[in-house]
């Protein structure tokens, strides 16, 4: 597709309360808007969240990514993908992402009309930060009270009580609650066996990421009744099909930004079964994360695990650059109708937060 203008904005969203986990502590989340527009000024957008907690890629690279993409002569998902080891997943996902948008956006404006079937909603789970267990279990409430069912638990910071977290919670929340853990790769094997086998009498739906590695996960895996779901420890279809050879998990928490766009994630949920996680997201990323899950749904049928997908994280900031996004209803995640991914921007918030 011949792009006439290449628009790269980073910019920063702050968070209501520090985000902490076993990784570390956001007070915001930087992440990069990118714009592809046409000659007849029709734009596509998509979002690049460099993952900073992980000791992922530095924002300013991915923005010279992003922005040496005007000097290709054209774009399209066969170069991007020729060229993927020349971008890093984030920069990857975000061109992918406004030329999916882009297209979309041509479509609908070619049959003059939007989609004939509207967007269906996305079920989230709750993400509560690492704290004092009393402290987790309020938070847990008030999610709750609005309308959440599932809950995932931040666990494995130092010094952090973990298994008196997930007790406040189950205490506070009954025995109705999904209750998921995610260590964010913190706990050594050891840890991770001891951990789980205090975590198994308080029902735990599953334990995201308990160590760092698949081969680690694998010699947790056969010692707990709690799944084990990879997230870090799988980054590419590759990845997946060597967690499967040596059975170090049987769920992936997939992040559009970790593994590089929708089509890579797709990829990796043919062969595990998949939710779908916010990496603090902003607008773009959530609606592309949503249209993803919805994907997952309709590909599984009948055999869909109904688990709840990580995309409730829009409520963790206090402020947003789009003028129309995704809007939570109780844990139900609806998307825009618009063309695309229905996102519209708010250039004043836009200029407000840029970096």
């Amino acid at each position: 597709m011949r792009i006439a203008s290449v628009e790269v904005t980073p910019y920063a969203l702050p968070l209501r309360e520090p985000y902490v986990t076993a990784a570390g502590r956001l007070e915001r989340r930087e992440m990069v808007l990118l714009r592809l527009r046409c000659e007849d000024g029709l734009a596509g957008l998509g979002e690049a969240v460099p993952l900073s907690l992980r000791g992922g890629m530095a924002l300013a690279r991915v923005v010279d990514e992003l922005e040496r993409l005007g000097d290709w002569e054209s774009l399209d998902e066969a170069t991007l993908s020729a060229a993927g080891a020349a971008l890093s997943p984030p920069a990857r996902c975000a061109a992918l992402t406004a030329l999916m948008d882009l297209r979309s956006r041509r479509a609908a404006a070619e049959r003059d009309a939007p989609s004939a079937d509207p967007p269906q909603p996305v079920r989230c789970n709750a993400t509560l930060v690492a704290g004092e267990p009393t402290a987790v279990a309020a938070d847990a409430e008030r999610w709750a009270g609005d309308g959440f069912s599932s809950f995932k638990l931040k666990l494995g910071s130092r010094d952090g009580d973990d298994v008196g977290q997930v007790r406040a919670v189950r205490s506070a929340l009954g025995p109705g609650a999904r209750i998921r853990v995610d260590a964010n790769g913190a706990w050594d094997v050891a840890t991770a066996k001891r951990t789980l086998a205090q975590l198994e009498p308080l029902d735990v739906e599953l334990a995201e990421q308990p160590v760092a590695t698949l081969g680690e996960a694998a010699e947790v895996v056969g010692t707990t009744s709690i799944p084990i779901a990879a997230d870090e420890s799988v980054e590419s279809r590759a990845d997946a099909e060597r967690a499967v050879a040596i059975g170090a998990c049987g769920l992936v928490g997939l992040k559009l930004s970790k593994v590089g766009g929708p089509e890579a994630a797709i990829g990796i949920a043919e062969v595990l079964p998949s939710f779908v996680s916010s990496a603090l997201d902003g607008a773009i990323g959530i609606a592309a994360s949503a249209q993803v899950a919805q994907t997952l749904s309709e590909a599984a049928g009948p055999g869909d695990p109904g688990l709840a997908h990580g995309l409730a994280t829009q409520r963790l900031f206090s402020s947003t650059v789009a003028s129309v996004e995704c809007e939570l209803r109780g844990d139900m995640l609806h998307l825009p109708e618009g063309p695309g991914l229905g996102v519209e921007i708010d250039e004043a918030a836009l200029d407000a937060h840029r970096l």
